[in-house]
């Protein structure tokens, strides 16, 4: 590891935060010099180990969303740096601006022509380069489908992962399958049913390595608007946990999802009329929510197995409400599974 070729004192002062080879080649100096201890001479002996340590980048991944730029430089079999740029999401950026905004944190990666391999709304009609749906049944992502991106610089070799389409019901995905894509490769052979929890949740259905099916639900977007521009607004917190009355909400939208709206604006009544204090609400609501959620998915998760793939704190949620019906899933990190599906496609390119 890069850490033990550092000096033992300032081994110490930094092992606590950079127990990782790449969190600490992307550590700024500012970020450095808060250490106590390290000082102007410390930061000079750990950046000449650093440079003496790293190895070349063989590619760049990027997982580009609608809100942040995130980049991994890549070696042969290990993450060497990380850098990301939550000023340049995909809705802040007009289409001849998306090449400055990738060089302005991959610059000191790049080689003579570096491949980046990117996911996400970057290839939306709406970002970069649109790199049009791929029809489902089919694999989650094909090498022979990335879209490739004219640049200024002739270091930059870009490829976008198109995203996945469905006729009937008319559905779309874009990202999320590249996450699929990562998660068969940590789980060859997987049959069975993936969630991916966020503002637009999907349930997908695989079988032979393909995607099947798959249904979007905007539990998250309605979570966020219902609990900062409705009515429910005053009676809720952005912060606060209640665990009973988030299985409580959650039994009730199973059972009588028809009476959604109803118990929505129960909410404020039971504020108002018999304390149900903001924590209770916002945990009730979230209960509720997906509730109806795993109603109208009940086709994908029913007597199947189920992984789920997002955050931890929201995957935690779901698996709680999914092992209330009897099913136990299991939580994949999200960005782990972006990272092996990237890798998975950089392999097949060199096949």
């Amino acid at each position: 590891m890069l850490i033990d070729e550092l000096p033992e004192r300032y081994r110490r002062i930094l092992l606590s935060e950079c127990q990782i080879d790449w969190k600490l080649r992307a550590m700024s100096d500012a970020e450095l010099l808060r250490f106590p201890g390290l000082g102007v001479k410390g930061l000079a002996a750990v950046k000449s180990i650093v440079e003496k340590n790293t190895p070349p980048t063989e590619w760049i991944a990027v997982d580009w969303g609608t809100t942040n730029l995130r980049a991994w430089a890549m070696g042969k079999d290990e993450i060497i740096n990380f850098g990301d740029n939550f000023n340049s999401g995909m809705n802040k950026l007009a289409p001849d601006q998306f090449e400055a905004a990738l060089l302005e944190v991959i610059a000191p990666w790049l080689g003579p022509r570096t491949l980046v391999l990117s996911c996400g709304m970057v290839g939306a009609r709406q970002g970069w380069v649109e790199a049009r749906y791929r029809s489902v049944p089919c694999t989650p992502t094909d090498p022979a489908a990335l879209m490739r991106v004219q640049t200024h610089d002739p270091r930059l070799d870009v490829r976008i992962a198109p995203g996945l389409s469905q006729a009937k019901p008319a559905d779309v995905m874009r990202g999320e399958e590249t996450q699929l894509a990562g998660a068969l490769a940590l789980y060859p052979g997987f049959d069975g049913v993936f969630c991916l929890p966020g503002t637009h949740s999907k349930w997908v259905h695989i079988s032979a390595g393909e995607v099947v099916s798959f249904q979007t639900f905007m539990t998250g977007e309605m979570f966020a608007l219902l609990s900062t521009q409705s009515v429910l607004r005053h009676s809720l917190t952005a912060e606060g946990w209640d665990d009973a009355e988030f299985d409580a909400g959650l039994s009730d939208a199973l059972s009588r999802p028809d009476r959604i709206a109803a118990r929505l604006f129960s909410l404020r009544a039971e504020g108002l009329l018999h304390g149900m204090t903001a924590p209770q609400a916002r945990a009730r609501l979230s209960g509720l929510l997906i509730g109806i959620e795993l109603a109208g998915a009940k086709p994908y998760w029913l007597g199947q197995s189920v992984k789920l793939i997002g955050a931890d704190k929201l995957s935690a949620l779901y698996a709680r409400a999914l092992a209330l019906q009897g099913l136990q899933a299991e939580s994949l990190d999200a960005t782990a599974c972006t990272l092996a599906g990237l890798s998975a496609l950089n392999a097949q390119l060199k096949d």
